[in-house]
Formats: structure tokens, sequence, C-alpha cells
């Protein structure tokens, strides 16, 4: 009995924790989106604000670069907290990221949303965590607790943003010790989205028979979602890598990704400004988004992202899978819902080697006559990624034995290397 009763106290006091850090998660989500929606209400009535991308890129440059302190770090420096804790994260994180994100969406920068809820959930967290002492190993749990309330509630998937959370830090390890704070914390924290009064969209419930011919076309789709993932994070790092080396200034390079996406906009038009959501509605209402959508969005997204405009990654992930889902399905002779659909989640799987997460979010938005498709579809896609990833810090652990975490090497180590491996010119 007295072993029972620890039990029972370890896990009310987890779940008390989790529930804590998803209220602080989905209020600081649902004010975010709230500022999202309206600000790109504004710059769609108000278009000539793209033109002054450059110089808010230079404000948001000059703002992180004297007050940012560590919060430039973004996602990778939670993860890193989480492998190896070293500092507090800065409470400067919150407020930085949210008004960095907001002015970027607002002047029509190509970023997204998902880094941002983190980020503020994370600093946020670490916040409560200092206040109540805990210790450095209980101050990790809380932080993956914290990854699942931003994600679950900024997205509306509450058991995806906890298998999210267990899954992302390291590329073959779930870590099924913070189970039950991160799944309190997303479900805590999507509630609390949804009882201020934000409505995430409604998806269309896909419905498909599943025959030999289907599956094999979506594993082909899902070889194309994963080298198109593999095209994104490699694009971004190296585009990263050459501002910063060509740029010294870090507010200089965001004014540079400033001009290279207005002059794209003059060139191919305004759909792939901000958040791009009409692209993903149109194609999973049956329209064809064409063959170039989701080529175009992935060059604005590097260049942003790139050139280091704060935001996140997986909403450009989105819409880059649904479109290229959408351009695959008439070679393939699958309904451009359906497969614009497996791409939603596909593509993002492969970037961030997320594919049990990806599979249950596929469940969550599209129903559960999605679970096949889109589990092959994610599957294929991580596998085809070589996990290559858009994070960091994510440690790759897979068929590396068993070691301690800070054993194995990073996303970057790969990148790094896989760069320093190219012939170099005599």
């Amino acid at each position: 009995m007295l072993r029972q009763g620890r039990v029972v106290a370890h896990l009310v006091r987890w779940a008390v924790l989790g529930a804590a850090s998803g209220a602080l998660a989905g209020a600081m989500s649902y004010l975010f989106l709230e500022a999202v929606r309206l600000v790109t209400e504004w710059r769609v009535e108000h278009g000539w604000v793209v033109f002054a991308l450059p110089a808010a890129g230079v404000g948001i440059g000059v703002v992180y670069h004297r007050w940012g302190d560590r919060s430039g770090g973004g996602n990778s420096l939670i993860l890193e907290e989480i492998h190896s804790p070293t500092a507090w994260l800065p409470r400067r994180m919150a407020p930085l990221v949210f008004g960095g994100t907001v002015a970027s969406l607002l002047f029509g920068a190509s970023v997204g949303r998902e880094g941002t809820a983190i980020q503020m959930s994370g600093s946020m967290t670490d916040w409560l965590s200092r206040l109540l002492r805990l210790s450095p190993g209980d101050r990790r749990l809380l932080l993956i607790a914290a990854i699942a309330g931003g994600f679950g509630s900024v997205f509306g998937v509450p058991l995806a943003g906890a298998v999210f959370a267990l899954e992302v830090q390291a590329v073959g390890r779930i870590r099924y010790d913070a189970l039950v704070p991160a799944l309190v914390a997303s479900v805590v924290g999507d509630r609390v989205v949804s009882g201020l009064g934000y409505e995430h969209p409604l998806l269309p419930q896909m419905v498909v028979d599943l025959d030999a011919t289907f599956l094999l076309k979506v594993a082909a789709a899902g070889i194309a979602f994963g080298l198109v993932s593999t095209c994104f994070s490699g694009s971004t790092h190296v585009v990263k890598r050459a501002a910063a080396r060509v740029v010294p200034w870090p507010p200089a390079r965001l004014a540079l990704g400033g001009v290279a996406t207005v002059i794209l906009m003059l060139l191919v038009g305004r759909d792939y400004l901000g958040l791009s959501l009409p692209l993903i509605d149109q194609t999973l209402a049956g329209i064809d988004p064409g063959t170039t959508a989701f080529a175009w969005k992935l060059v604005f997204t590097v260049i942003a992202l790139g050139c280091g405009f704060p935001g996140g990654e997986v909403t450009p992930l989105f819409v880059i899978g649904t479109t290229l889902g959408g351009a695959l399905a008439g070679p393939l002779a699958i309904p451009v819902a359906v497969l614009g659909s497996v791409g939603f989640v596909a593509v993002f799987a492969g970037a961030a080697n997320t594919p049990l997460a990806c599979t249950i979010m596929g469940v969550e938005l599209f129903g559960r006559g999605a679970v096949v498709p889109v589990a092959l579809g994610c599957v294929i896609a991580y596998v085809t990624s070589s996990h290559r990833g858009i994070y960091a810090s994510q440690r790759i652990t897979v068929g590396k034995g068993h070691h301690a975490i800070d054993d194995f090497p990073t996303v970057a180590d790969w990148h790094t290397a896989n760069h320093d491996r190219r012939p170099r010119r005599p």
C-alpha cells in the first residue's frame, strides 16, 4: 500500500505540474493565435505593408541582437536544455518571439507558428520551474511538457502534441518518463485555447478504399514527401550558413531576406506570404494547386528562416506538403484532397523526424479513415529523409546502441559533416 501511495502521489504531482505548464501554454497560444489572425487580415487588406518587410526585418533583428541574449537559439535551445541542462531559459524569450513572429507575419515573412508556441511555453514553464526550485531532472521533464503544451494548443491536436514532445528530442528514442506531464500539458493547453474562444478550422474527413494499388501510390508519394522535406531542411541550413558568412551583422540578414521576399512576391504573387493557409484550404477542397506551388512556398520559407526571421517551420511545411500532395494527385490518379491530406503531415514527419506524432496528428485532423494512408506516407517520408531534420539540437540515436544521450550526434552535426565533405574548388 505504501508503494502504491507513492505512485499515486507521483502521478498527482506530475499531473498538477503538467496542468500548470499547459495552462501557461494555452493562454500564450490563444493570445498569439488571435494576434496572428488580426495581423494577417490587416496585411491582406493593406497590401502595401509588404514593401516595408526589409525595414521591419532590421527592426526585429536589432531587438534580438541587442536584447535577445540566448533567445535567438529558439527550439534548439530548448532541446539543448533538455539534453544537458546548463542555464535557465531567458524569460525574455516569450515576449521576444511573440512580438517578432507577429511582426514578421504582419509584413509578410513566410514563417510558421509552432516554433513561437513552443518557445513561449518553454520560457514560461522554465520560469515556473525556477519559482518552484525544481531539480535539473524534474526541470527537464517539465520542459518536455512545455513542448507538448505549446504544440498541442497551437494546432489543436492534444494527443499528437504529447507524442511530438516525447519523440522530437532524439531520433529513435521516446521519453516515456515524461508521458504524464506531457499528455496533461497538451490536453490542458488545447482546452484553454478552446475555452477562451479560439476555434481551430475543421478539416475534411478522409474516406478512402484501401486497396493495394492505392497504397502503392501513396508509398510512391511518400518518397517524394521525404525528398522534399530533406530539401527543405538542407536548404534552410545552407542559407543560414551562407547568410552568416556573407552578412556578419544579424539585422542586415533579415533586411536581405526581406528584400528577396519582396522581389519574389513581385515575380510570382502574394500567395506565399505569411502562413499561406488559403493554399491548404483550396487543396483540401479538391482544387489542384498547380505543379509549382509547393516549390515557391519552400523558397519563400527557406529565405525567411535562413535569414533569421523568428517563427516556426511547421505551418509552412503543412502548406508545402499539402500542395505537393495536390500536385502529385493527378499523375497518381488519387483525389487531390486525399493526397493533399497525406502530404500535410508526411512532409512534416520527414522534416521533424517524428512519424508517430504526425500519424496521430493526421488522425486527429482528418479522421480515423486517414490512419493507414497517413501512417504509410509519414513512415516512408521519415525513412526517405535519412534523419536530416529541421531541429539542429535533435539527437540521432538510431542504430547506435545504448549510450548517454550526450554521446549521440545532433542533426546540426550531420549537416556540418555533410557540408564539410563537399569537394572544395582549388
